[in-house]
């Protein structure tokens, strides 16, 4: 199988109820967590393509890298090949070995028909009485065993190649194959695109277009390199939206496998310039978000220099450099975040004492570079926009903004607020984070309302 990604979606980066497990001993109980609606253990699949490759490698200098940082950590299993005769059993013996481990399985379905708008990722079914096929086999192979589904990347939030009636026939397959899903036992998760593509009012839209009432929510960032700060900010955007239309009770997933620092273009070297971030996990720490996931595995390329799902070592080993050893056995409870990626939610502070304050962190550093993320609070009042203002040490640079937008006048660096994030009740706050060349510091921020 090769998983693959969508070449537009990373284009526009820079430029259910709970359900109970029906097997003994699988390691996820809904409605008991501390965060999110999931506990547990995630399944690591002990047959991937990095873990072949490190068990034929046991001399590569990346290897014992390579191994601790990424082959040790759950990712999910895509099904991206469209074969009707086998996938049931695939599914069947990949769920069944995550119960027999007492582990939670993970699954990017991915064979919706035009996916990927014919790009790199182009493939999945030939039609679409056929993918219901294939969905009801994938149904039949989790035999009521609870799994994370991944539904679909880039099938919401790529929509240029349709006409309204292929989006129409789009969103009611993916509306079916959701509540398929969910009466054979699984989470099920729509695409929710990522923070610097679709605004989030409209991927609300979309998703709710798609049947996201019947699912138990959306996953962002799949693939991409978005902050998982933006990202949590973007998905509170996205439940707002879908709240407002009547829809409740979902939860956020993001991807982490890539977002973890470090900048340039997406695919002119397939991505040698990333970093993993945050380690897969259900403990999240934050209520709305359900799970930490690898939804794309790390090391694995997006169809640019290599093709498309390859492995490919210098990848992963880029993707790795300087990122925490992960535990040896990741915990069913408590943190499993690195210490070097930025929190989801900002420290508590009181409230400023004018329209707005700024807080600042270096959350992740490297030769030559640095990620910061800062946290605007709002003071006593409500306000509709803000920007923050900070002067750049000399051979700084800001190269990648998430959150907001940037302008630079000198040595002086402003950024305001982006469409979703500018309005803000007394004492709520809003995030930003930025890529930027040069040494980190502790820069002075004003902030203006």
């Amino acid at each position: 199988m090769s998983p693959s990604v969508s070449r537009r979606s990373r284009r526009l980066t820079l430029v259910a109820a709970a359900v109970a497990c029906a097997t003994a001993g699988v390691g996820l109980v809904a409605g008991t967590a501390s965060a999110g609606t999931l506990s547990g253990t995630l399944y690591r699949d002990p047959d991937t393509a990095v873990a072949r490759w490190v068990a034929a490698n046991p001399g590569d200098s990346r290897t014992a890298l390579i191994s601790s940082r990424i082959a040790s950590q759950p990712a999910t299993r895509w099904l991206s090949n469209f074969n009707l005769s086998t996938v049931q059993s695939e599914v069947s013996a990949y769920v069944g070995a995550a119960a027999g481990a007492g582990r939670v399985p993970a699954l990017t379905v991915y064979g919706i028909p035009n996916r990927d708008c014919g790009g790199a990722s182009a493939g999945g079914a030939p039609d679409l009485t056929q993918y219901q096929t294939w969905v009801s086999g994938i149904a039949r192979g989790l035999a009521g065993r609870t799994t994370l589904i991944l539904l679909e990347p880039d099938s919401i939030a790529l929509q240029t190649c349709l006409s309204s009636s292929e989006i129409t026939a789009r969103n009611q397959a993916l509306a079916t194959a959701t509540r398929t899903l969910k009466a054979a036992g699984a989470k099920v998760y729509l695409d929710g695109g990522h923070s610097a593509w679709n605004s989030g009012s409209e991927q609300a839209n979309r998703l709710a277009n798609a049947g996201v009432a019947d699912g138990d929510g959306f996953y962002t960032n799949a693939s991409n390199f978005q902050s998982t700060a933006g990202e949590a900010a973007f998905g509170r955007s996205v439940l707002s939206a879908l709240s407002g239309r009547g829809i409740t009770g979902k939860r956020q997933v993001i991807d982490t496998s890539r977002n973890g620092g470090a900048a340039g273009d997406w695919c002119g070297d397939d991505n040698t310039d990333r970093r993993i971030g945050r380690y897969p996990t259900l403990d999240t720490g934050d209520a709305n978000i359900d799970a930490y996931l690898w939804i794309k595995p790390p090391g694995e390329a997006d169809g640019c220099r290599y093709a498309a799902g390859s492995f490919q070592p210098d990848l992963a080993a880029s993707l790795a450099t300087g990122a925490p050893a992960p535990p040896t056995t990741p915990p069913t409870s408590g943190p499993t975040t690195p210490p070097t990626t930025p929190p989801t939610t900002p420290p508590t502070t009181p409230p400023p004492a004018g329209a707005c304050g700024a807080t600042y962190v270096t959350s992740s550093s490297w030769q030559g570079g640095f990620q910061g993320q800062i946290t605007v609070k709002a003071g006593g009042s409500a306000v509709s926009a803000w920007s923050v203002s900070w002067t750049l040490a000399a051979g700084q640079t800001v190269n990648q903004v998430w959150g907001g937008t940037l302008t630079v006048n000198g040595s002086t660096a402003t950024v305001r607020n982006a469409a979703w994030n500018g309005s803000l009740q007394p004492g709520a706050t809003a995030e930003f984070g930025f890529i930027a060349s040069g040494a980190a510091g502790t820069p002075g921020l004003t902030c203006t309302a």
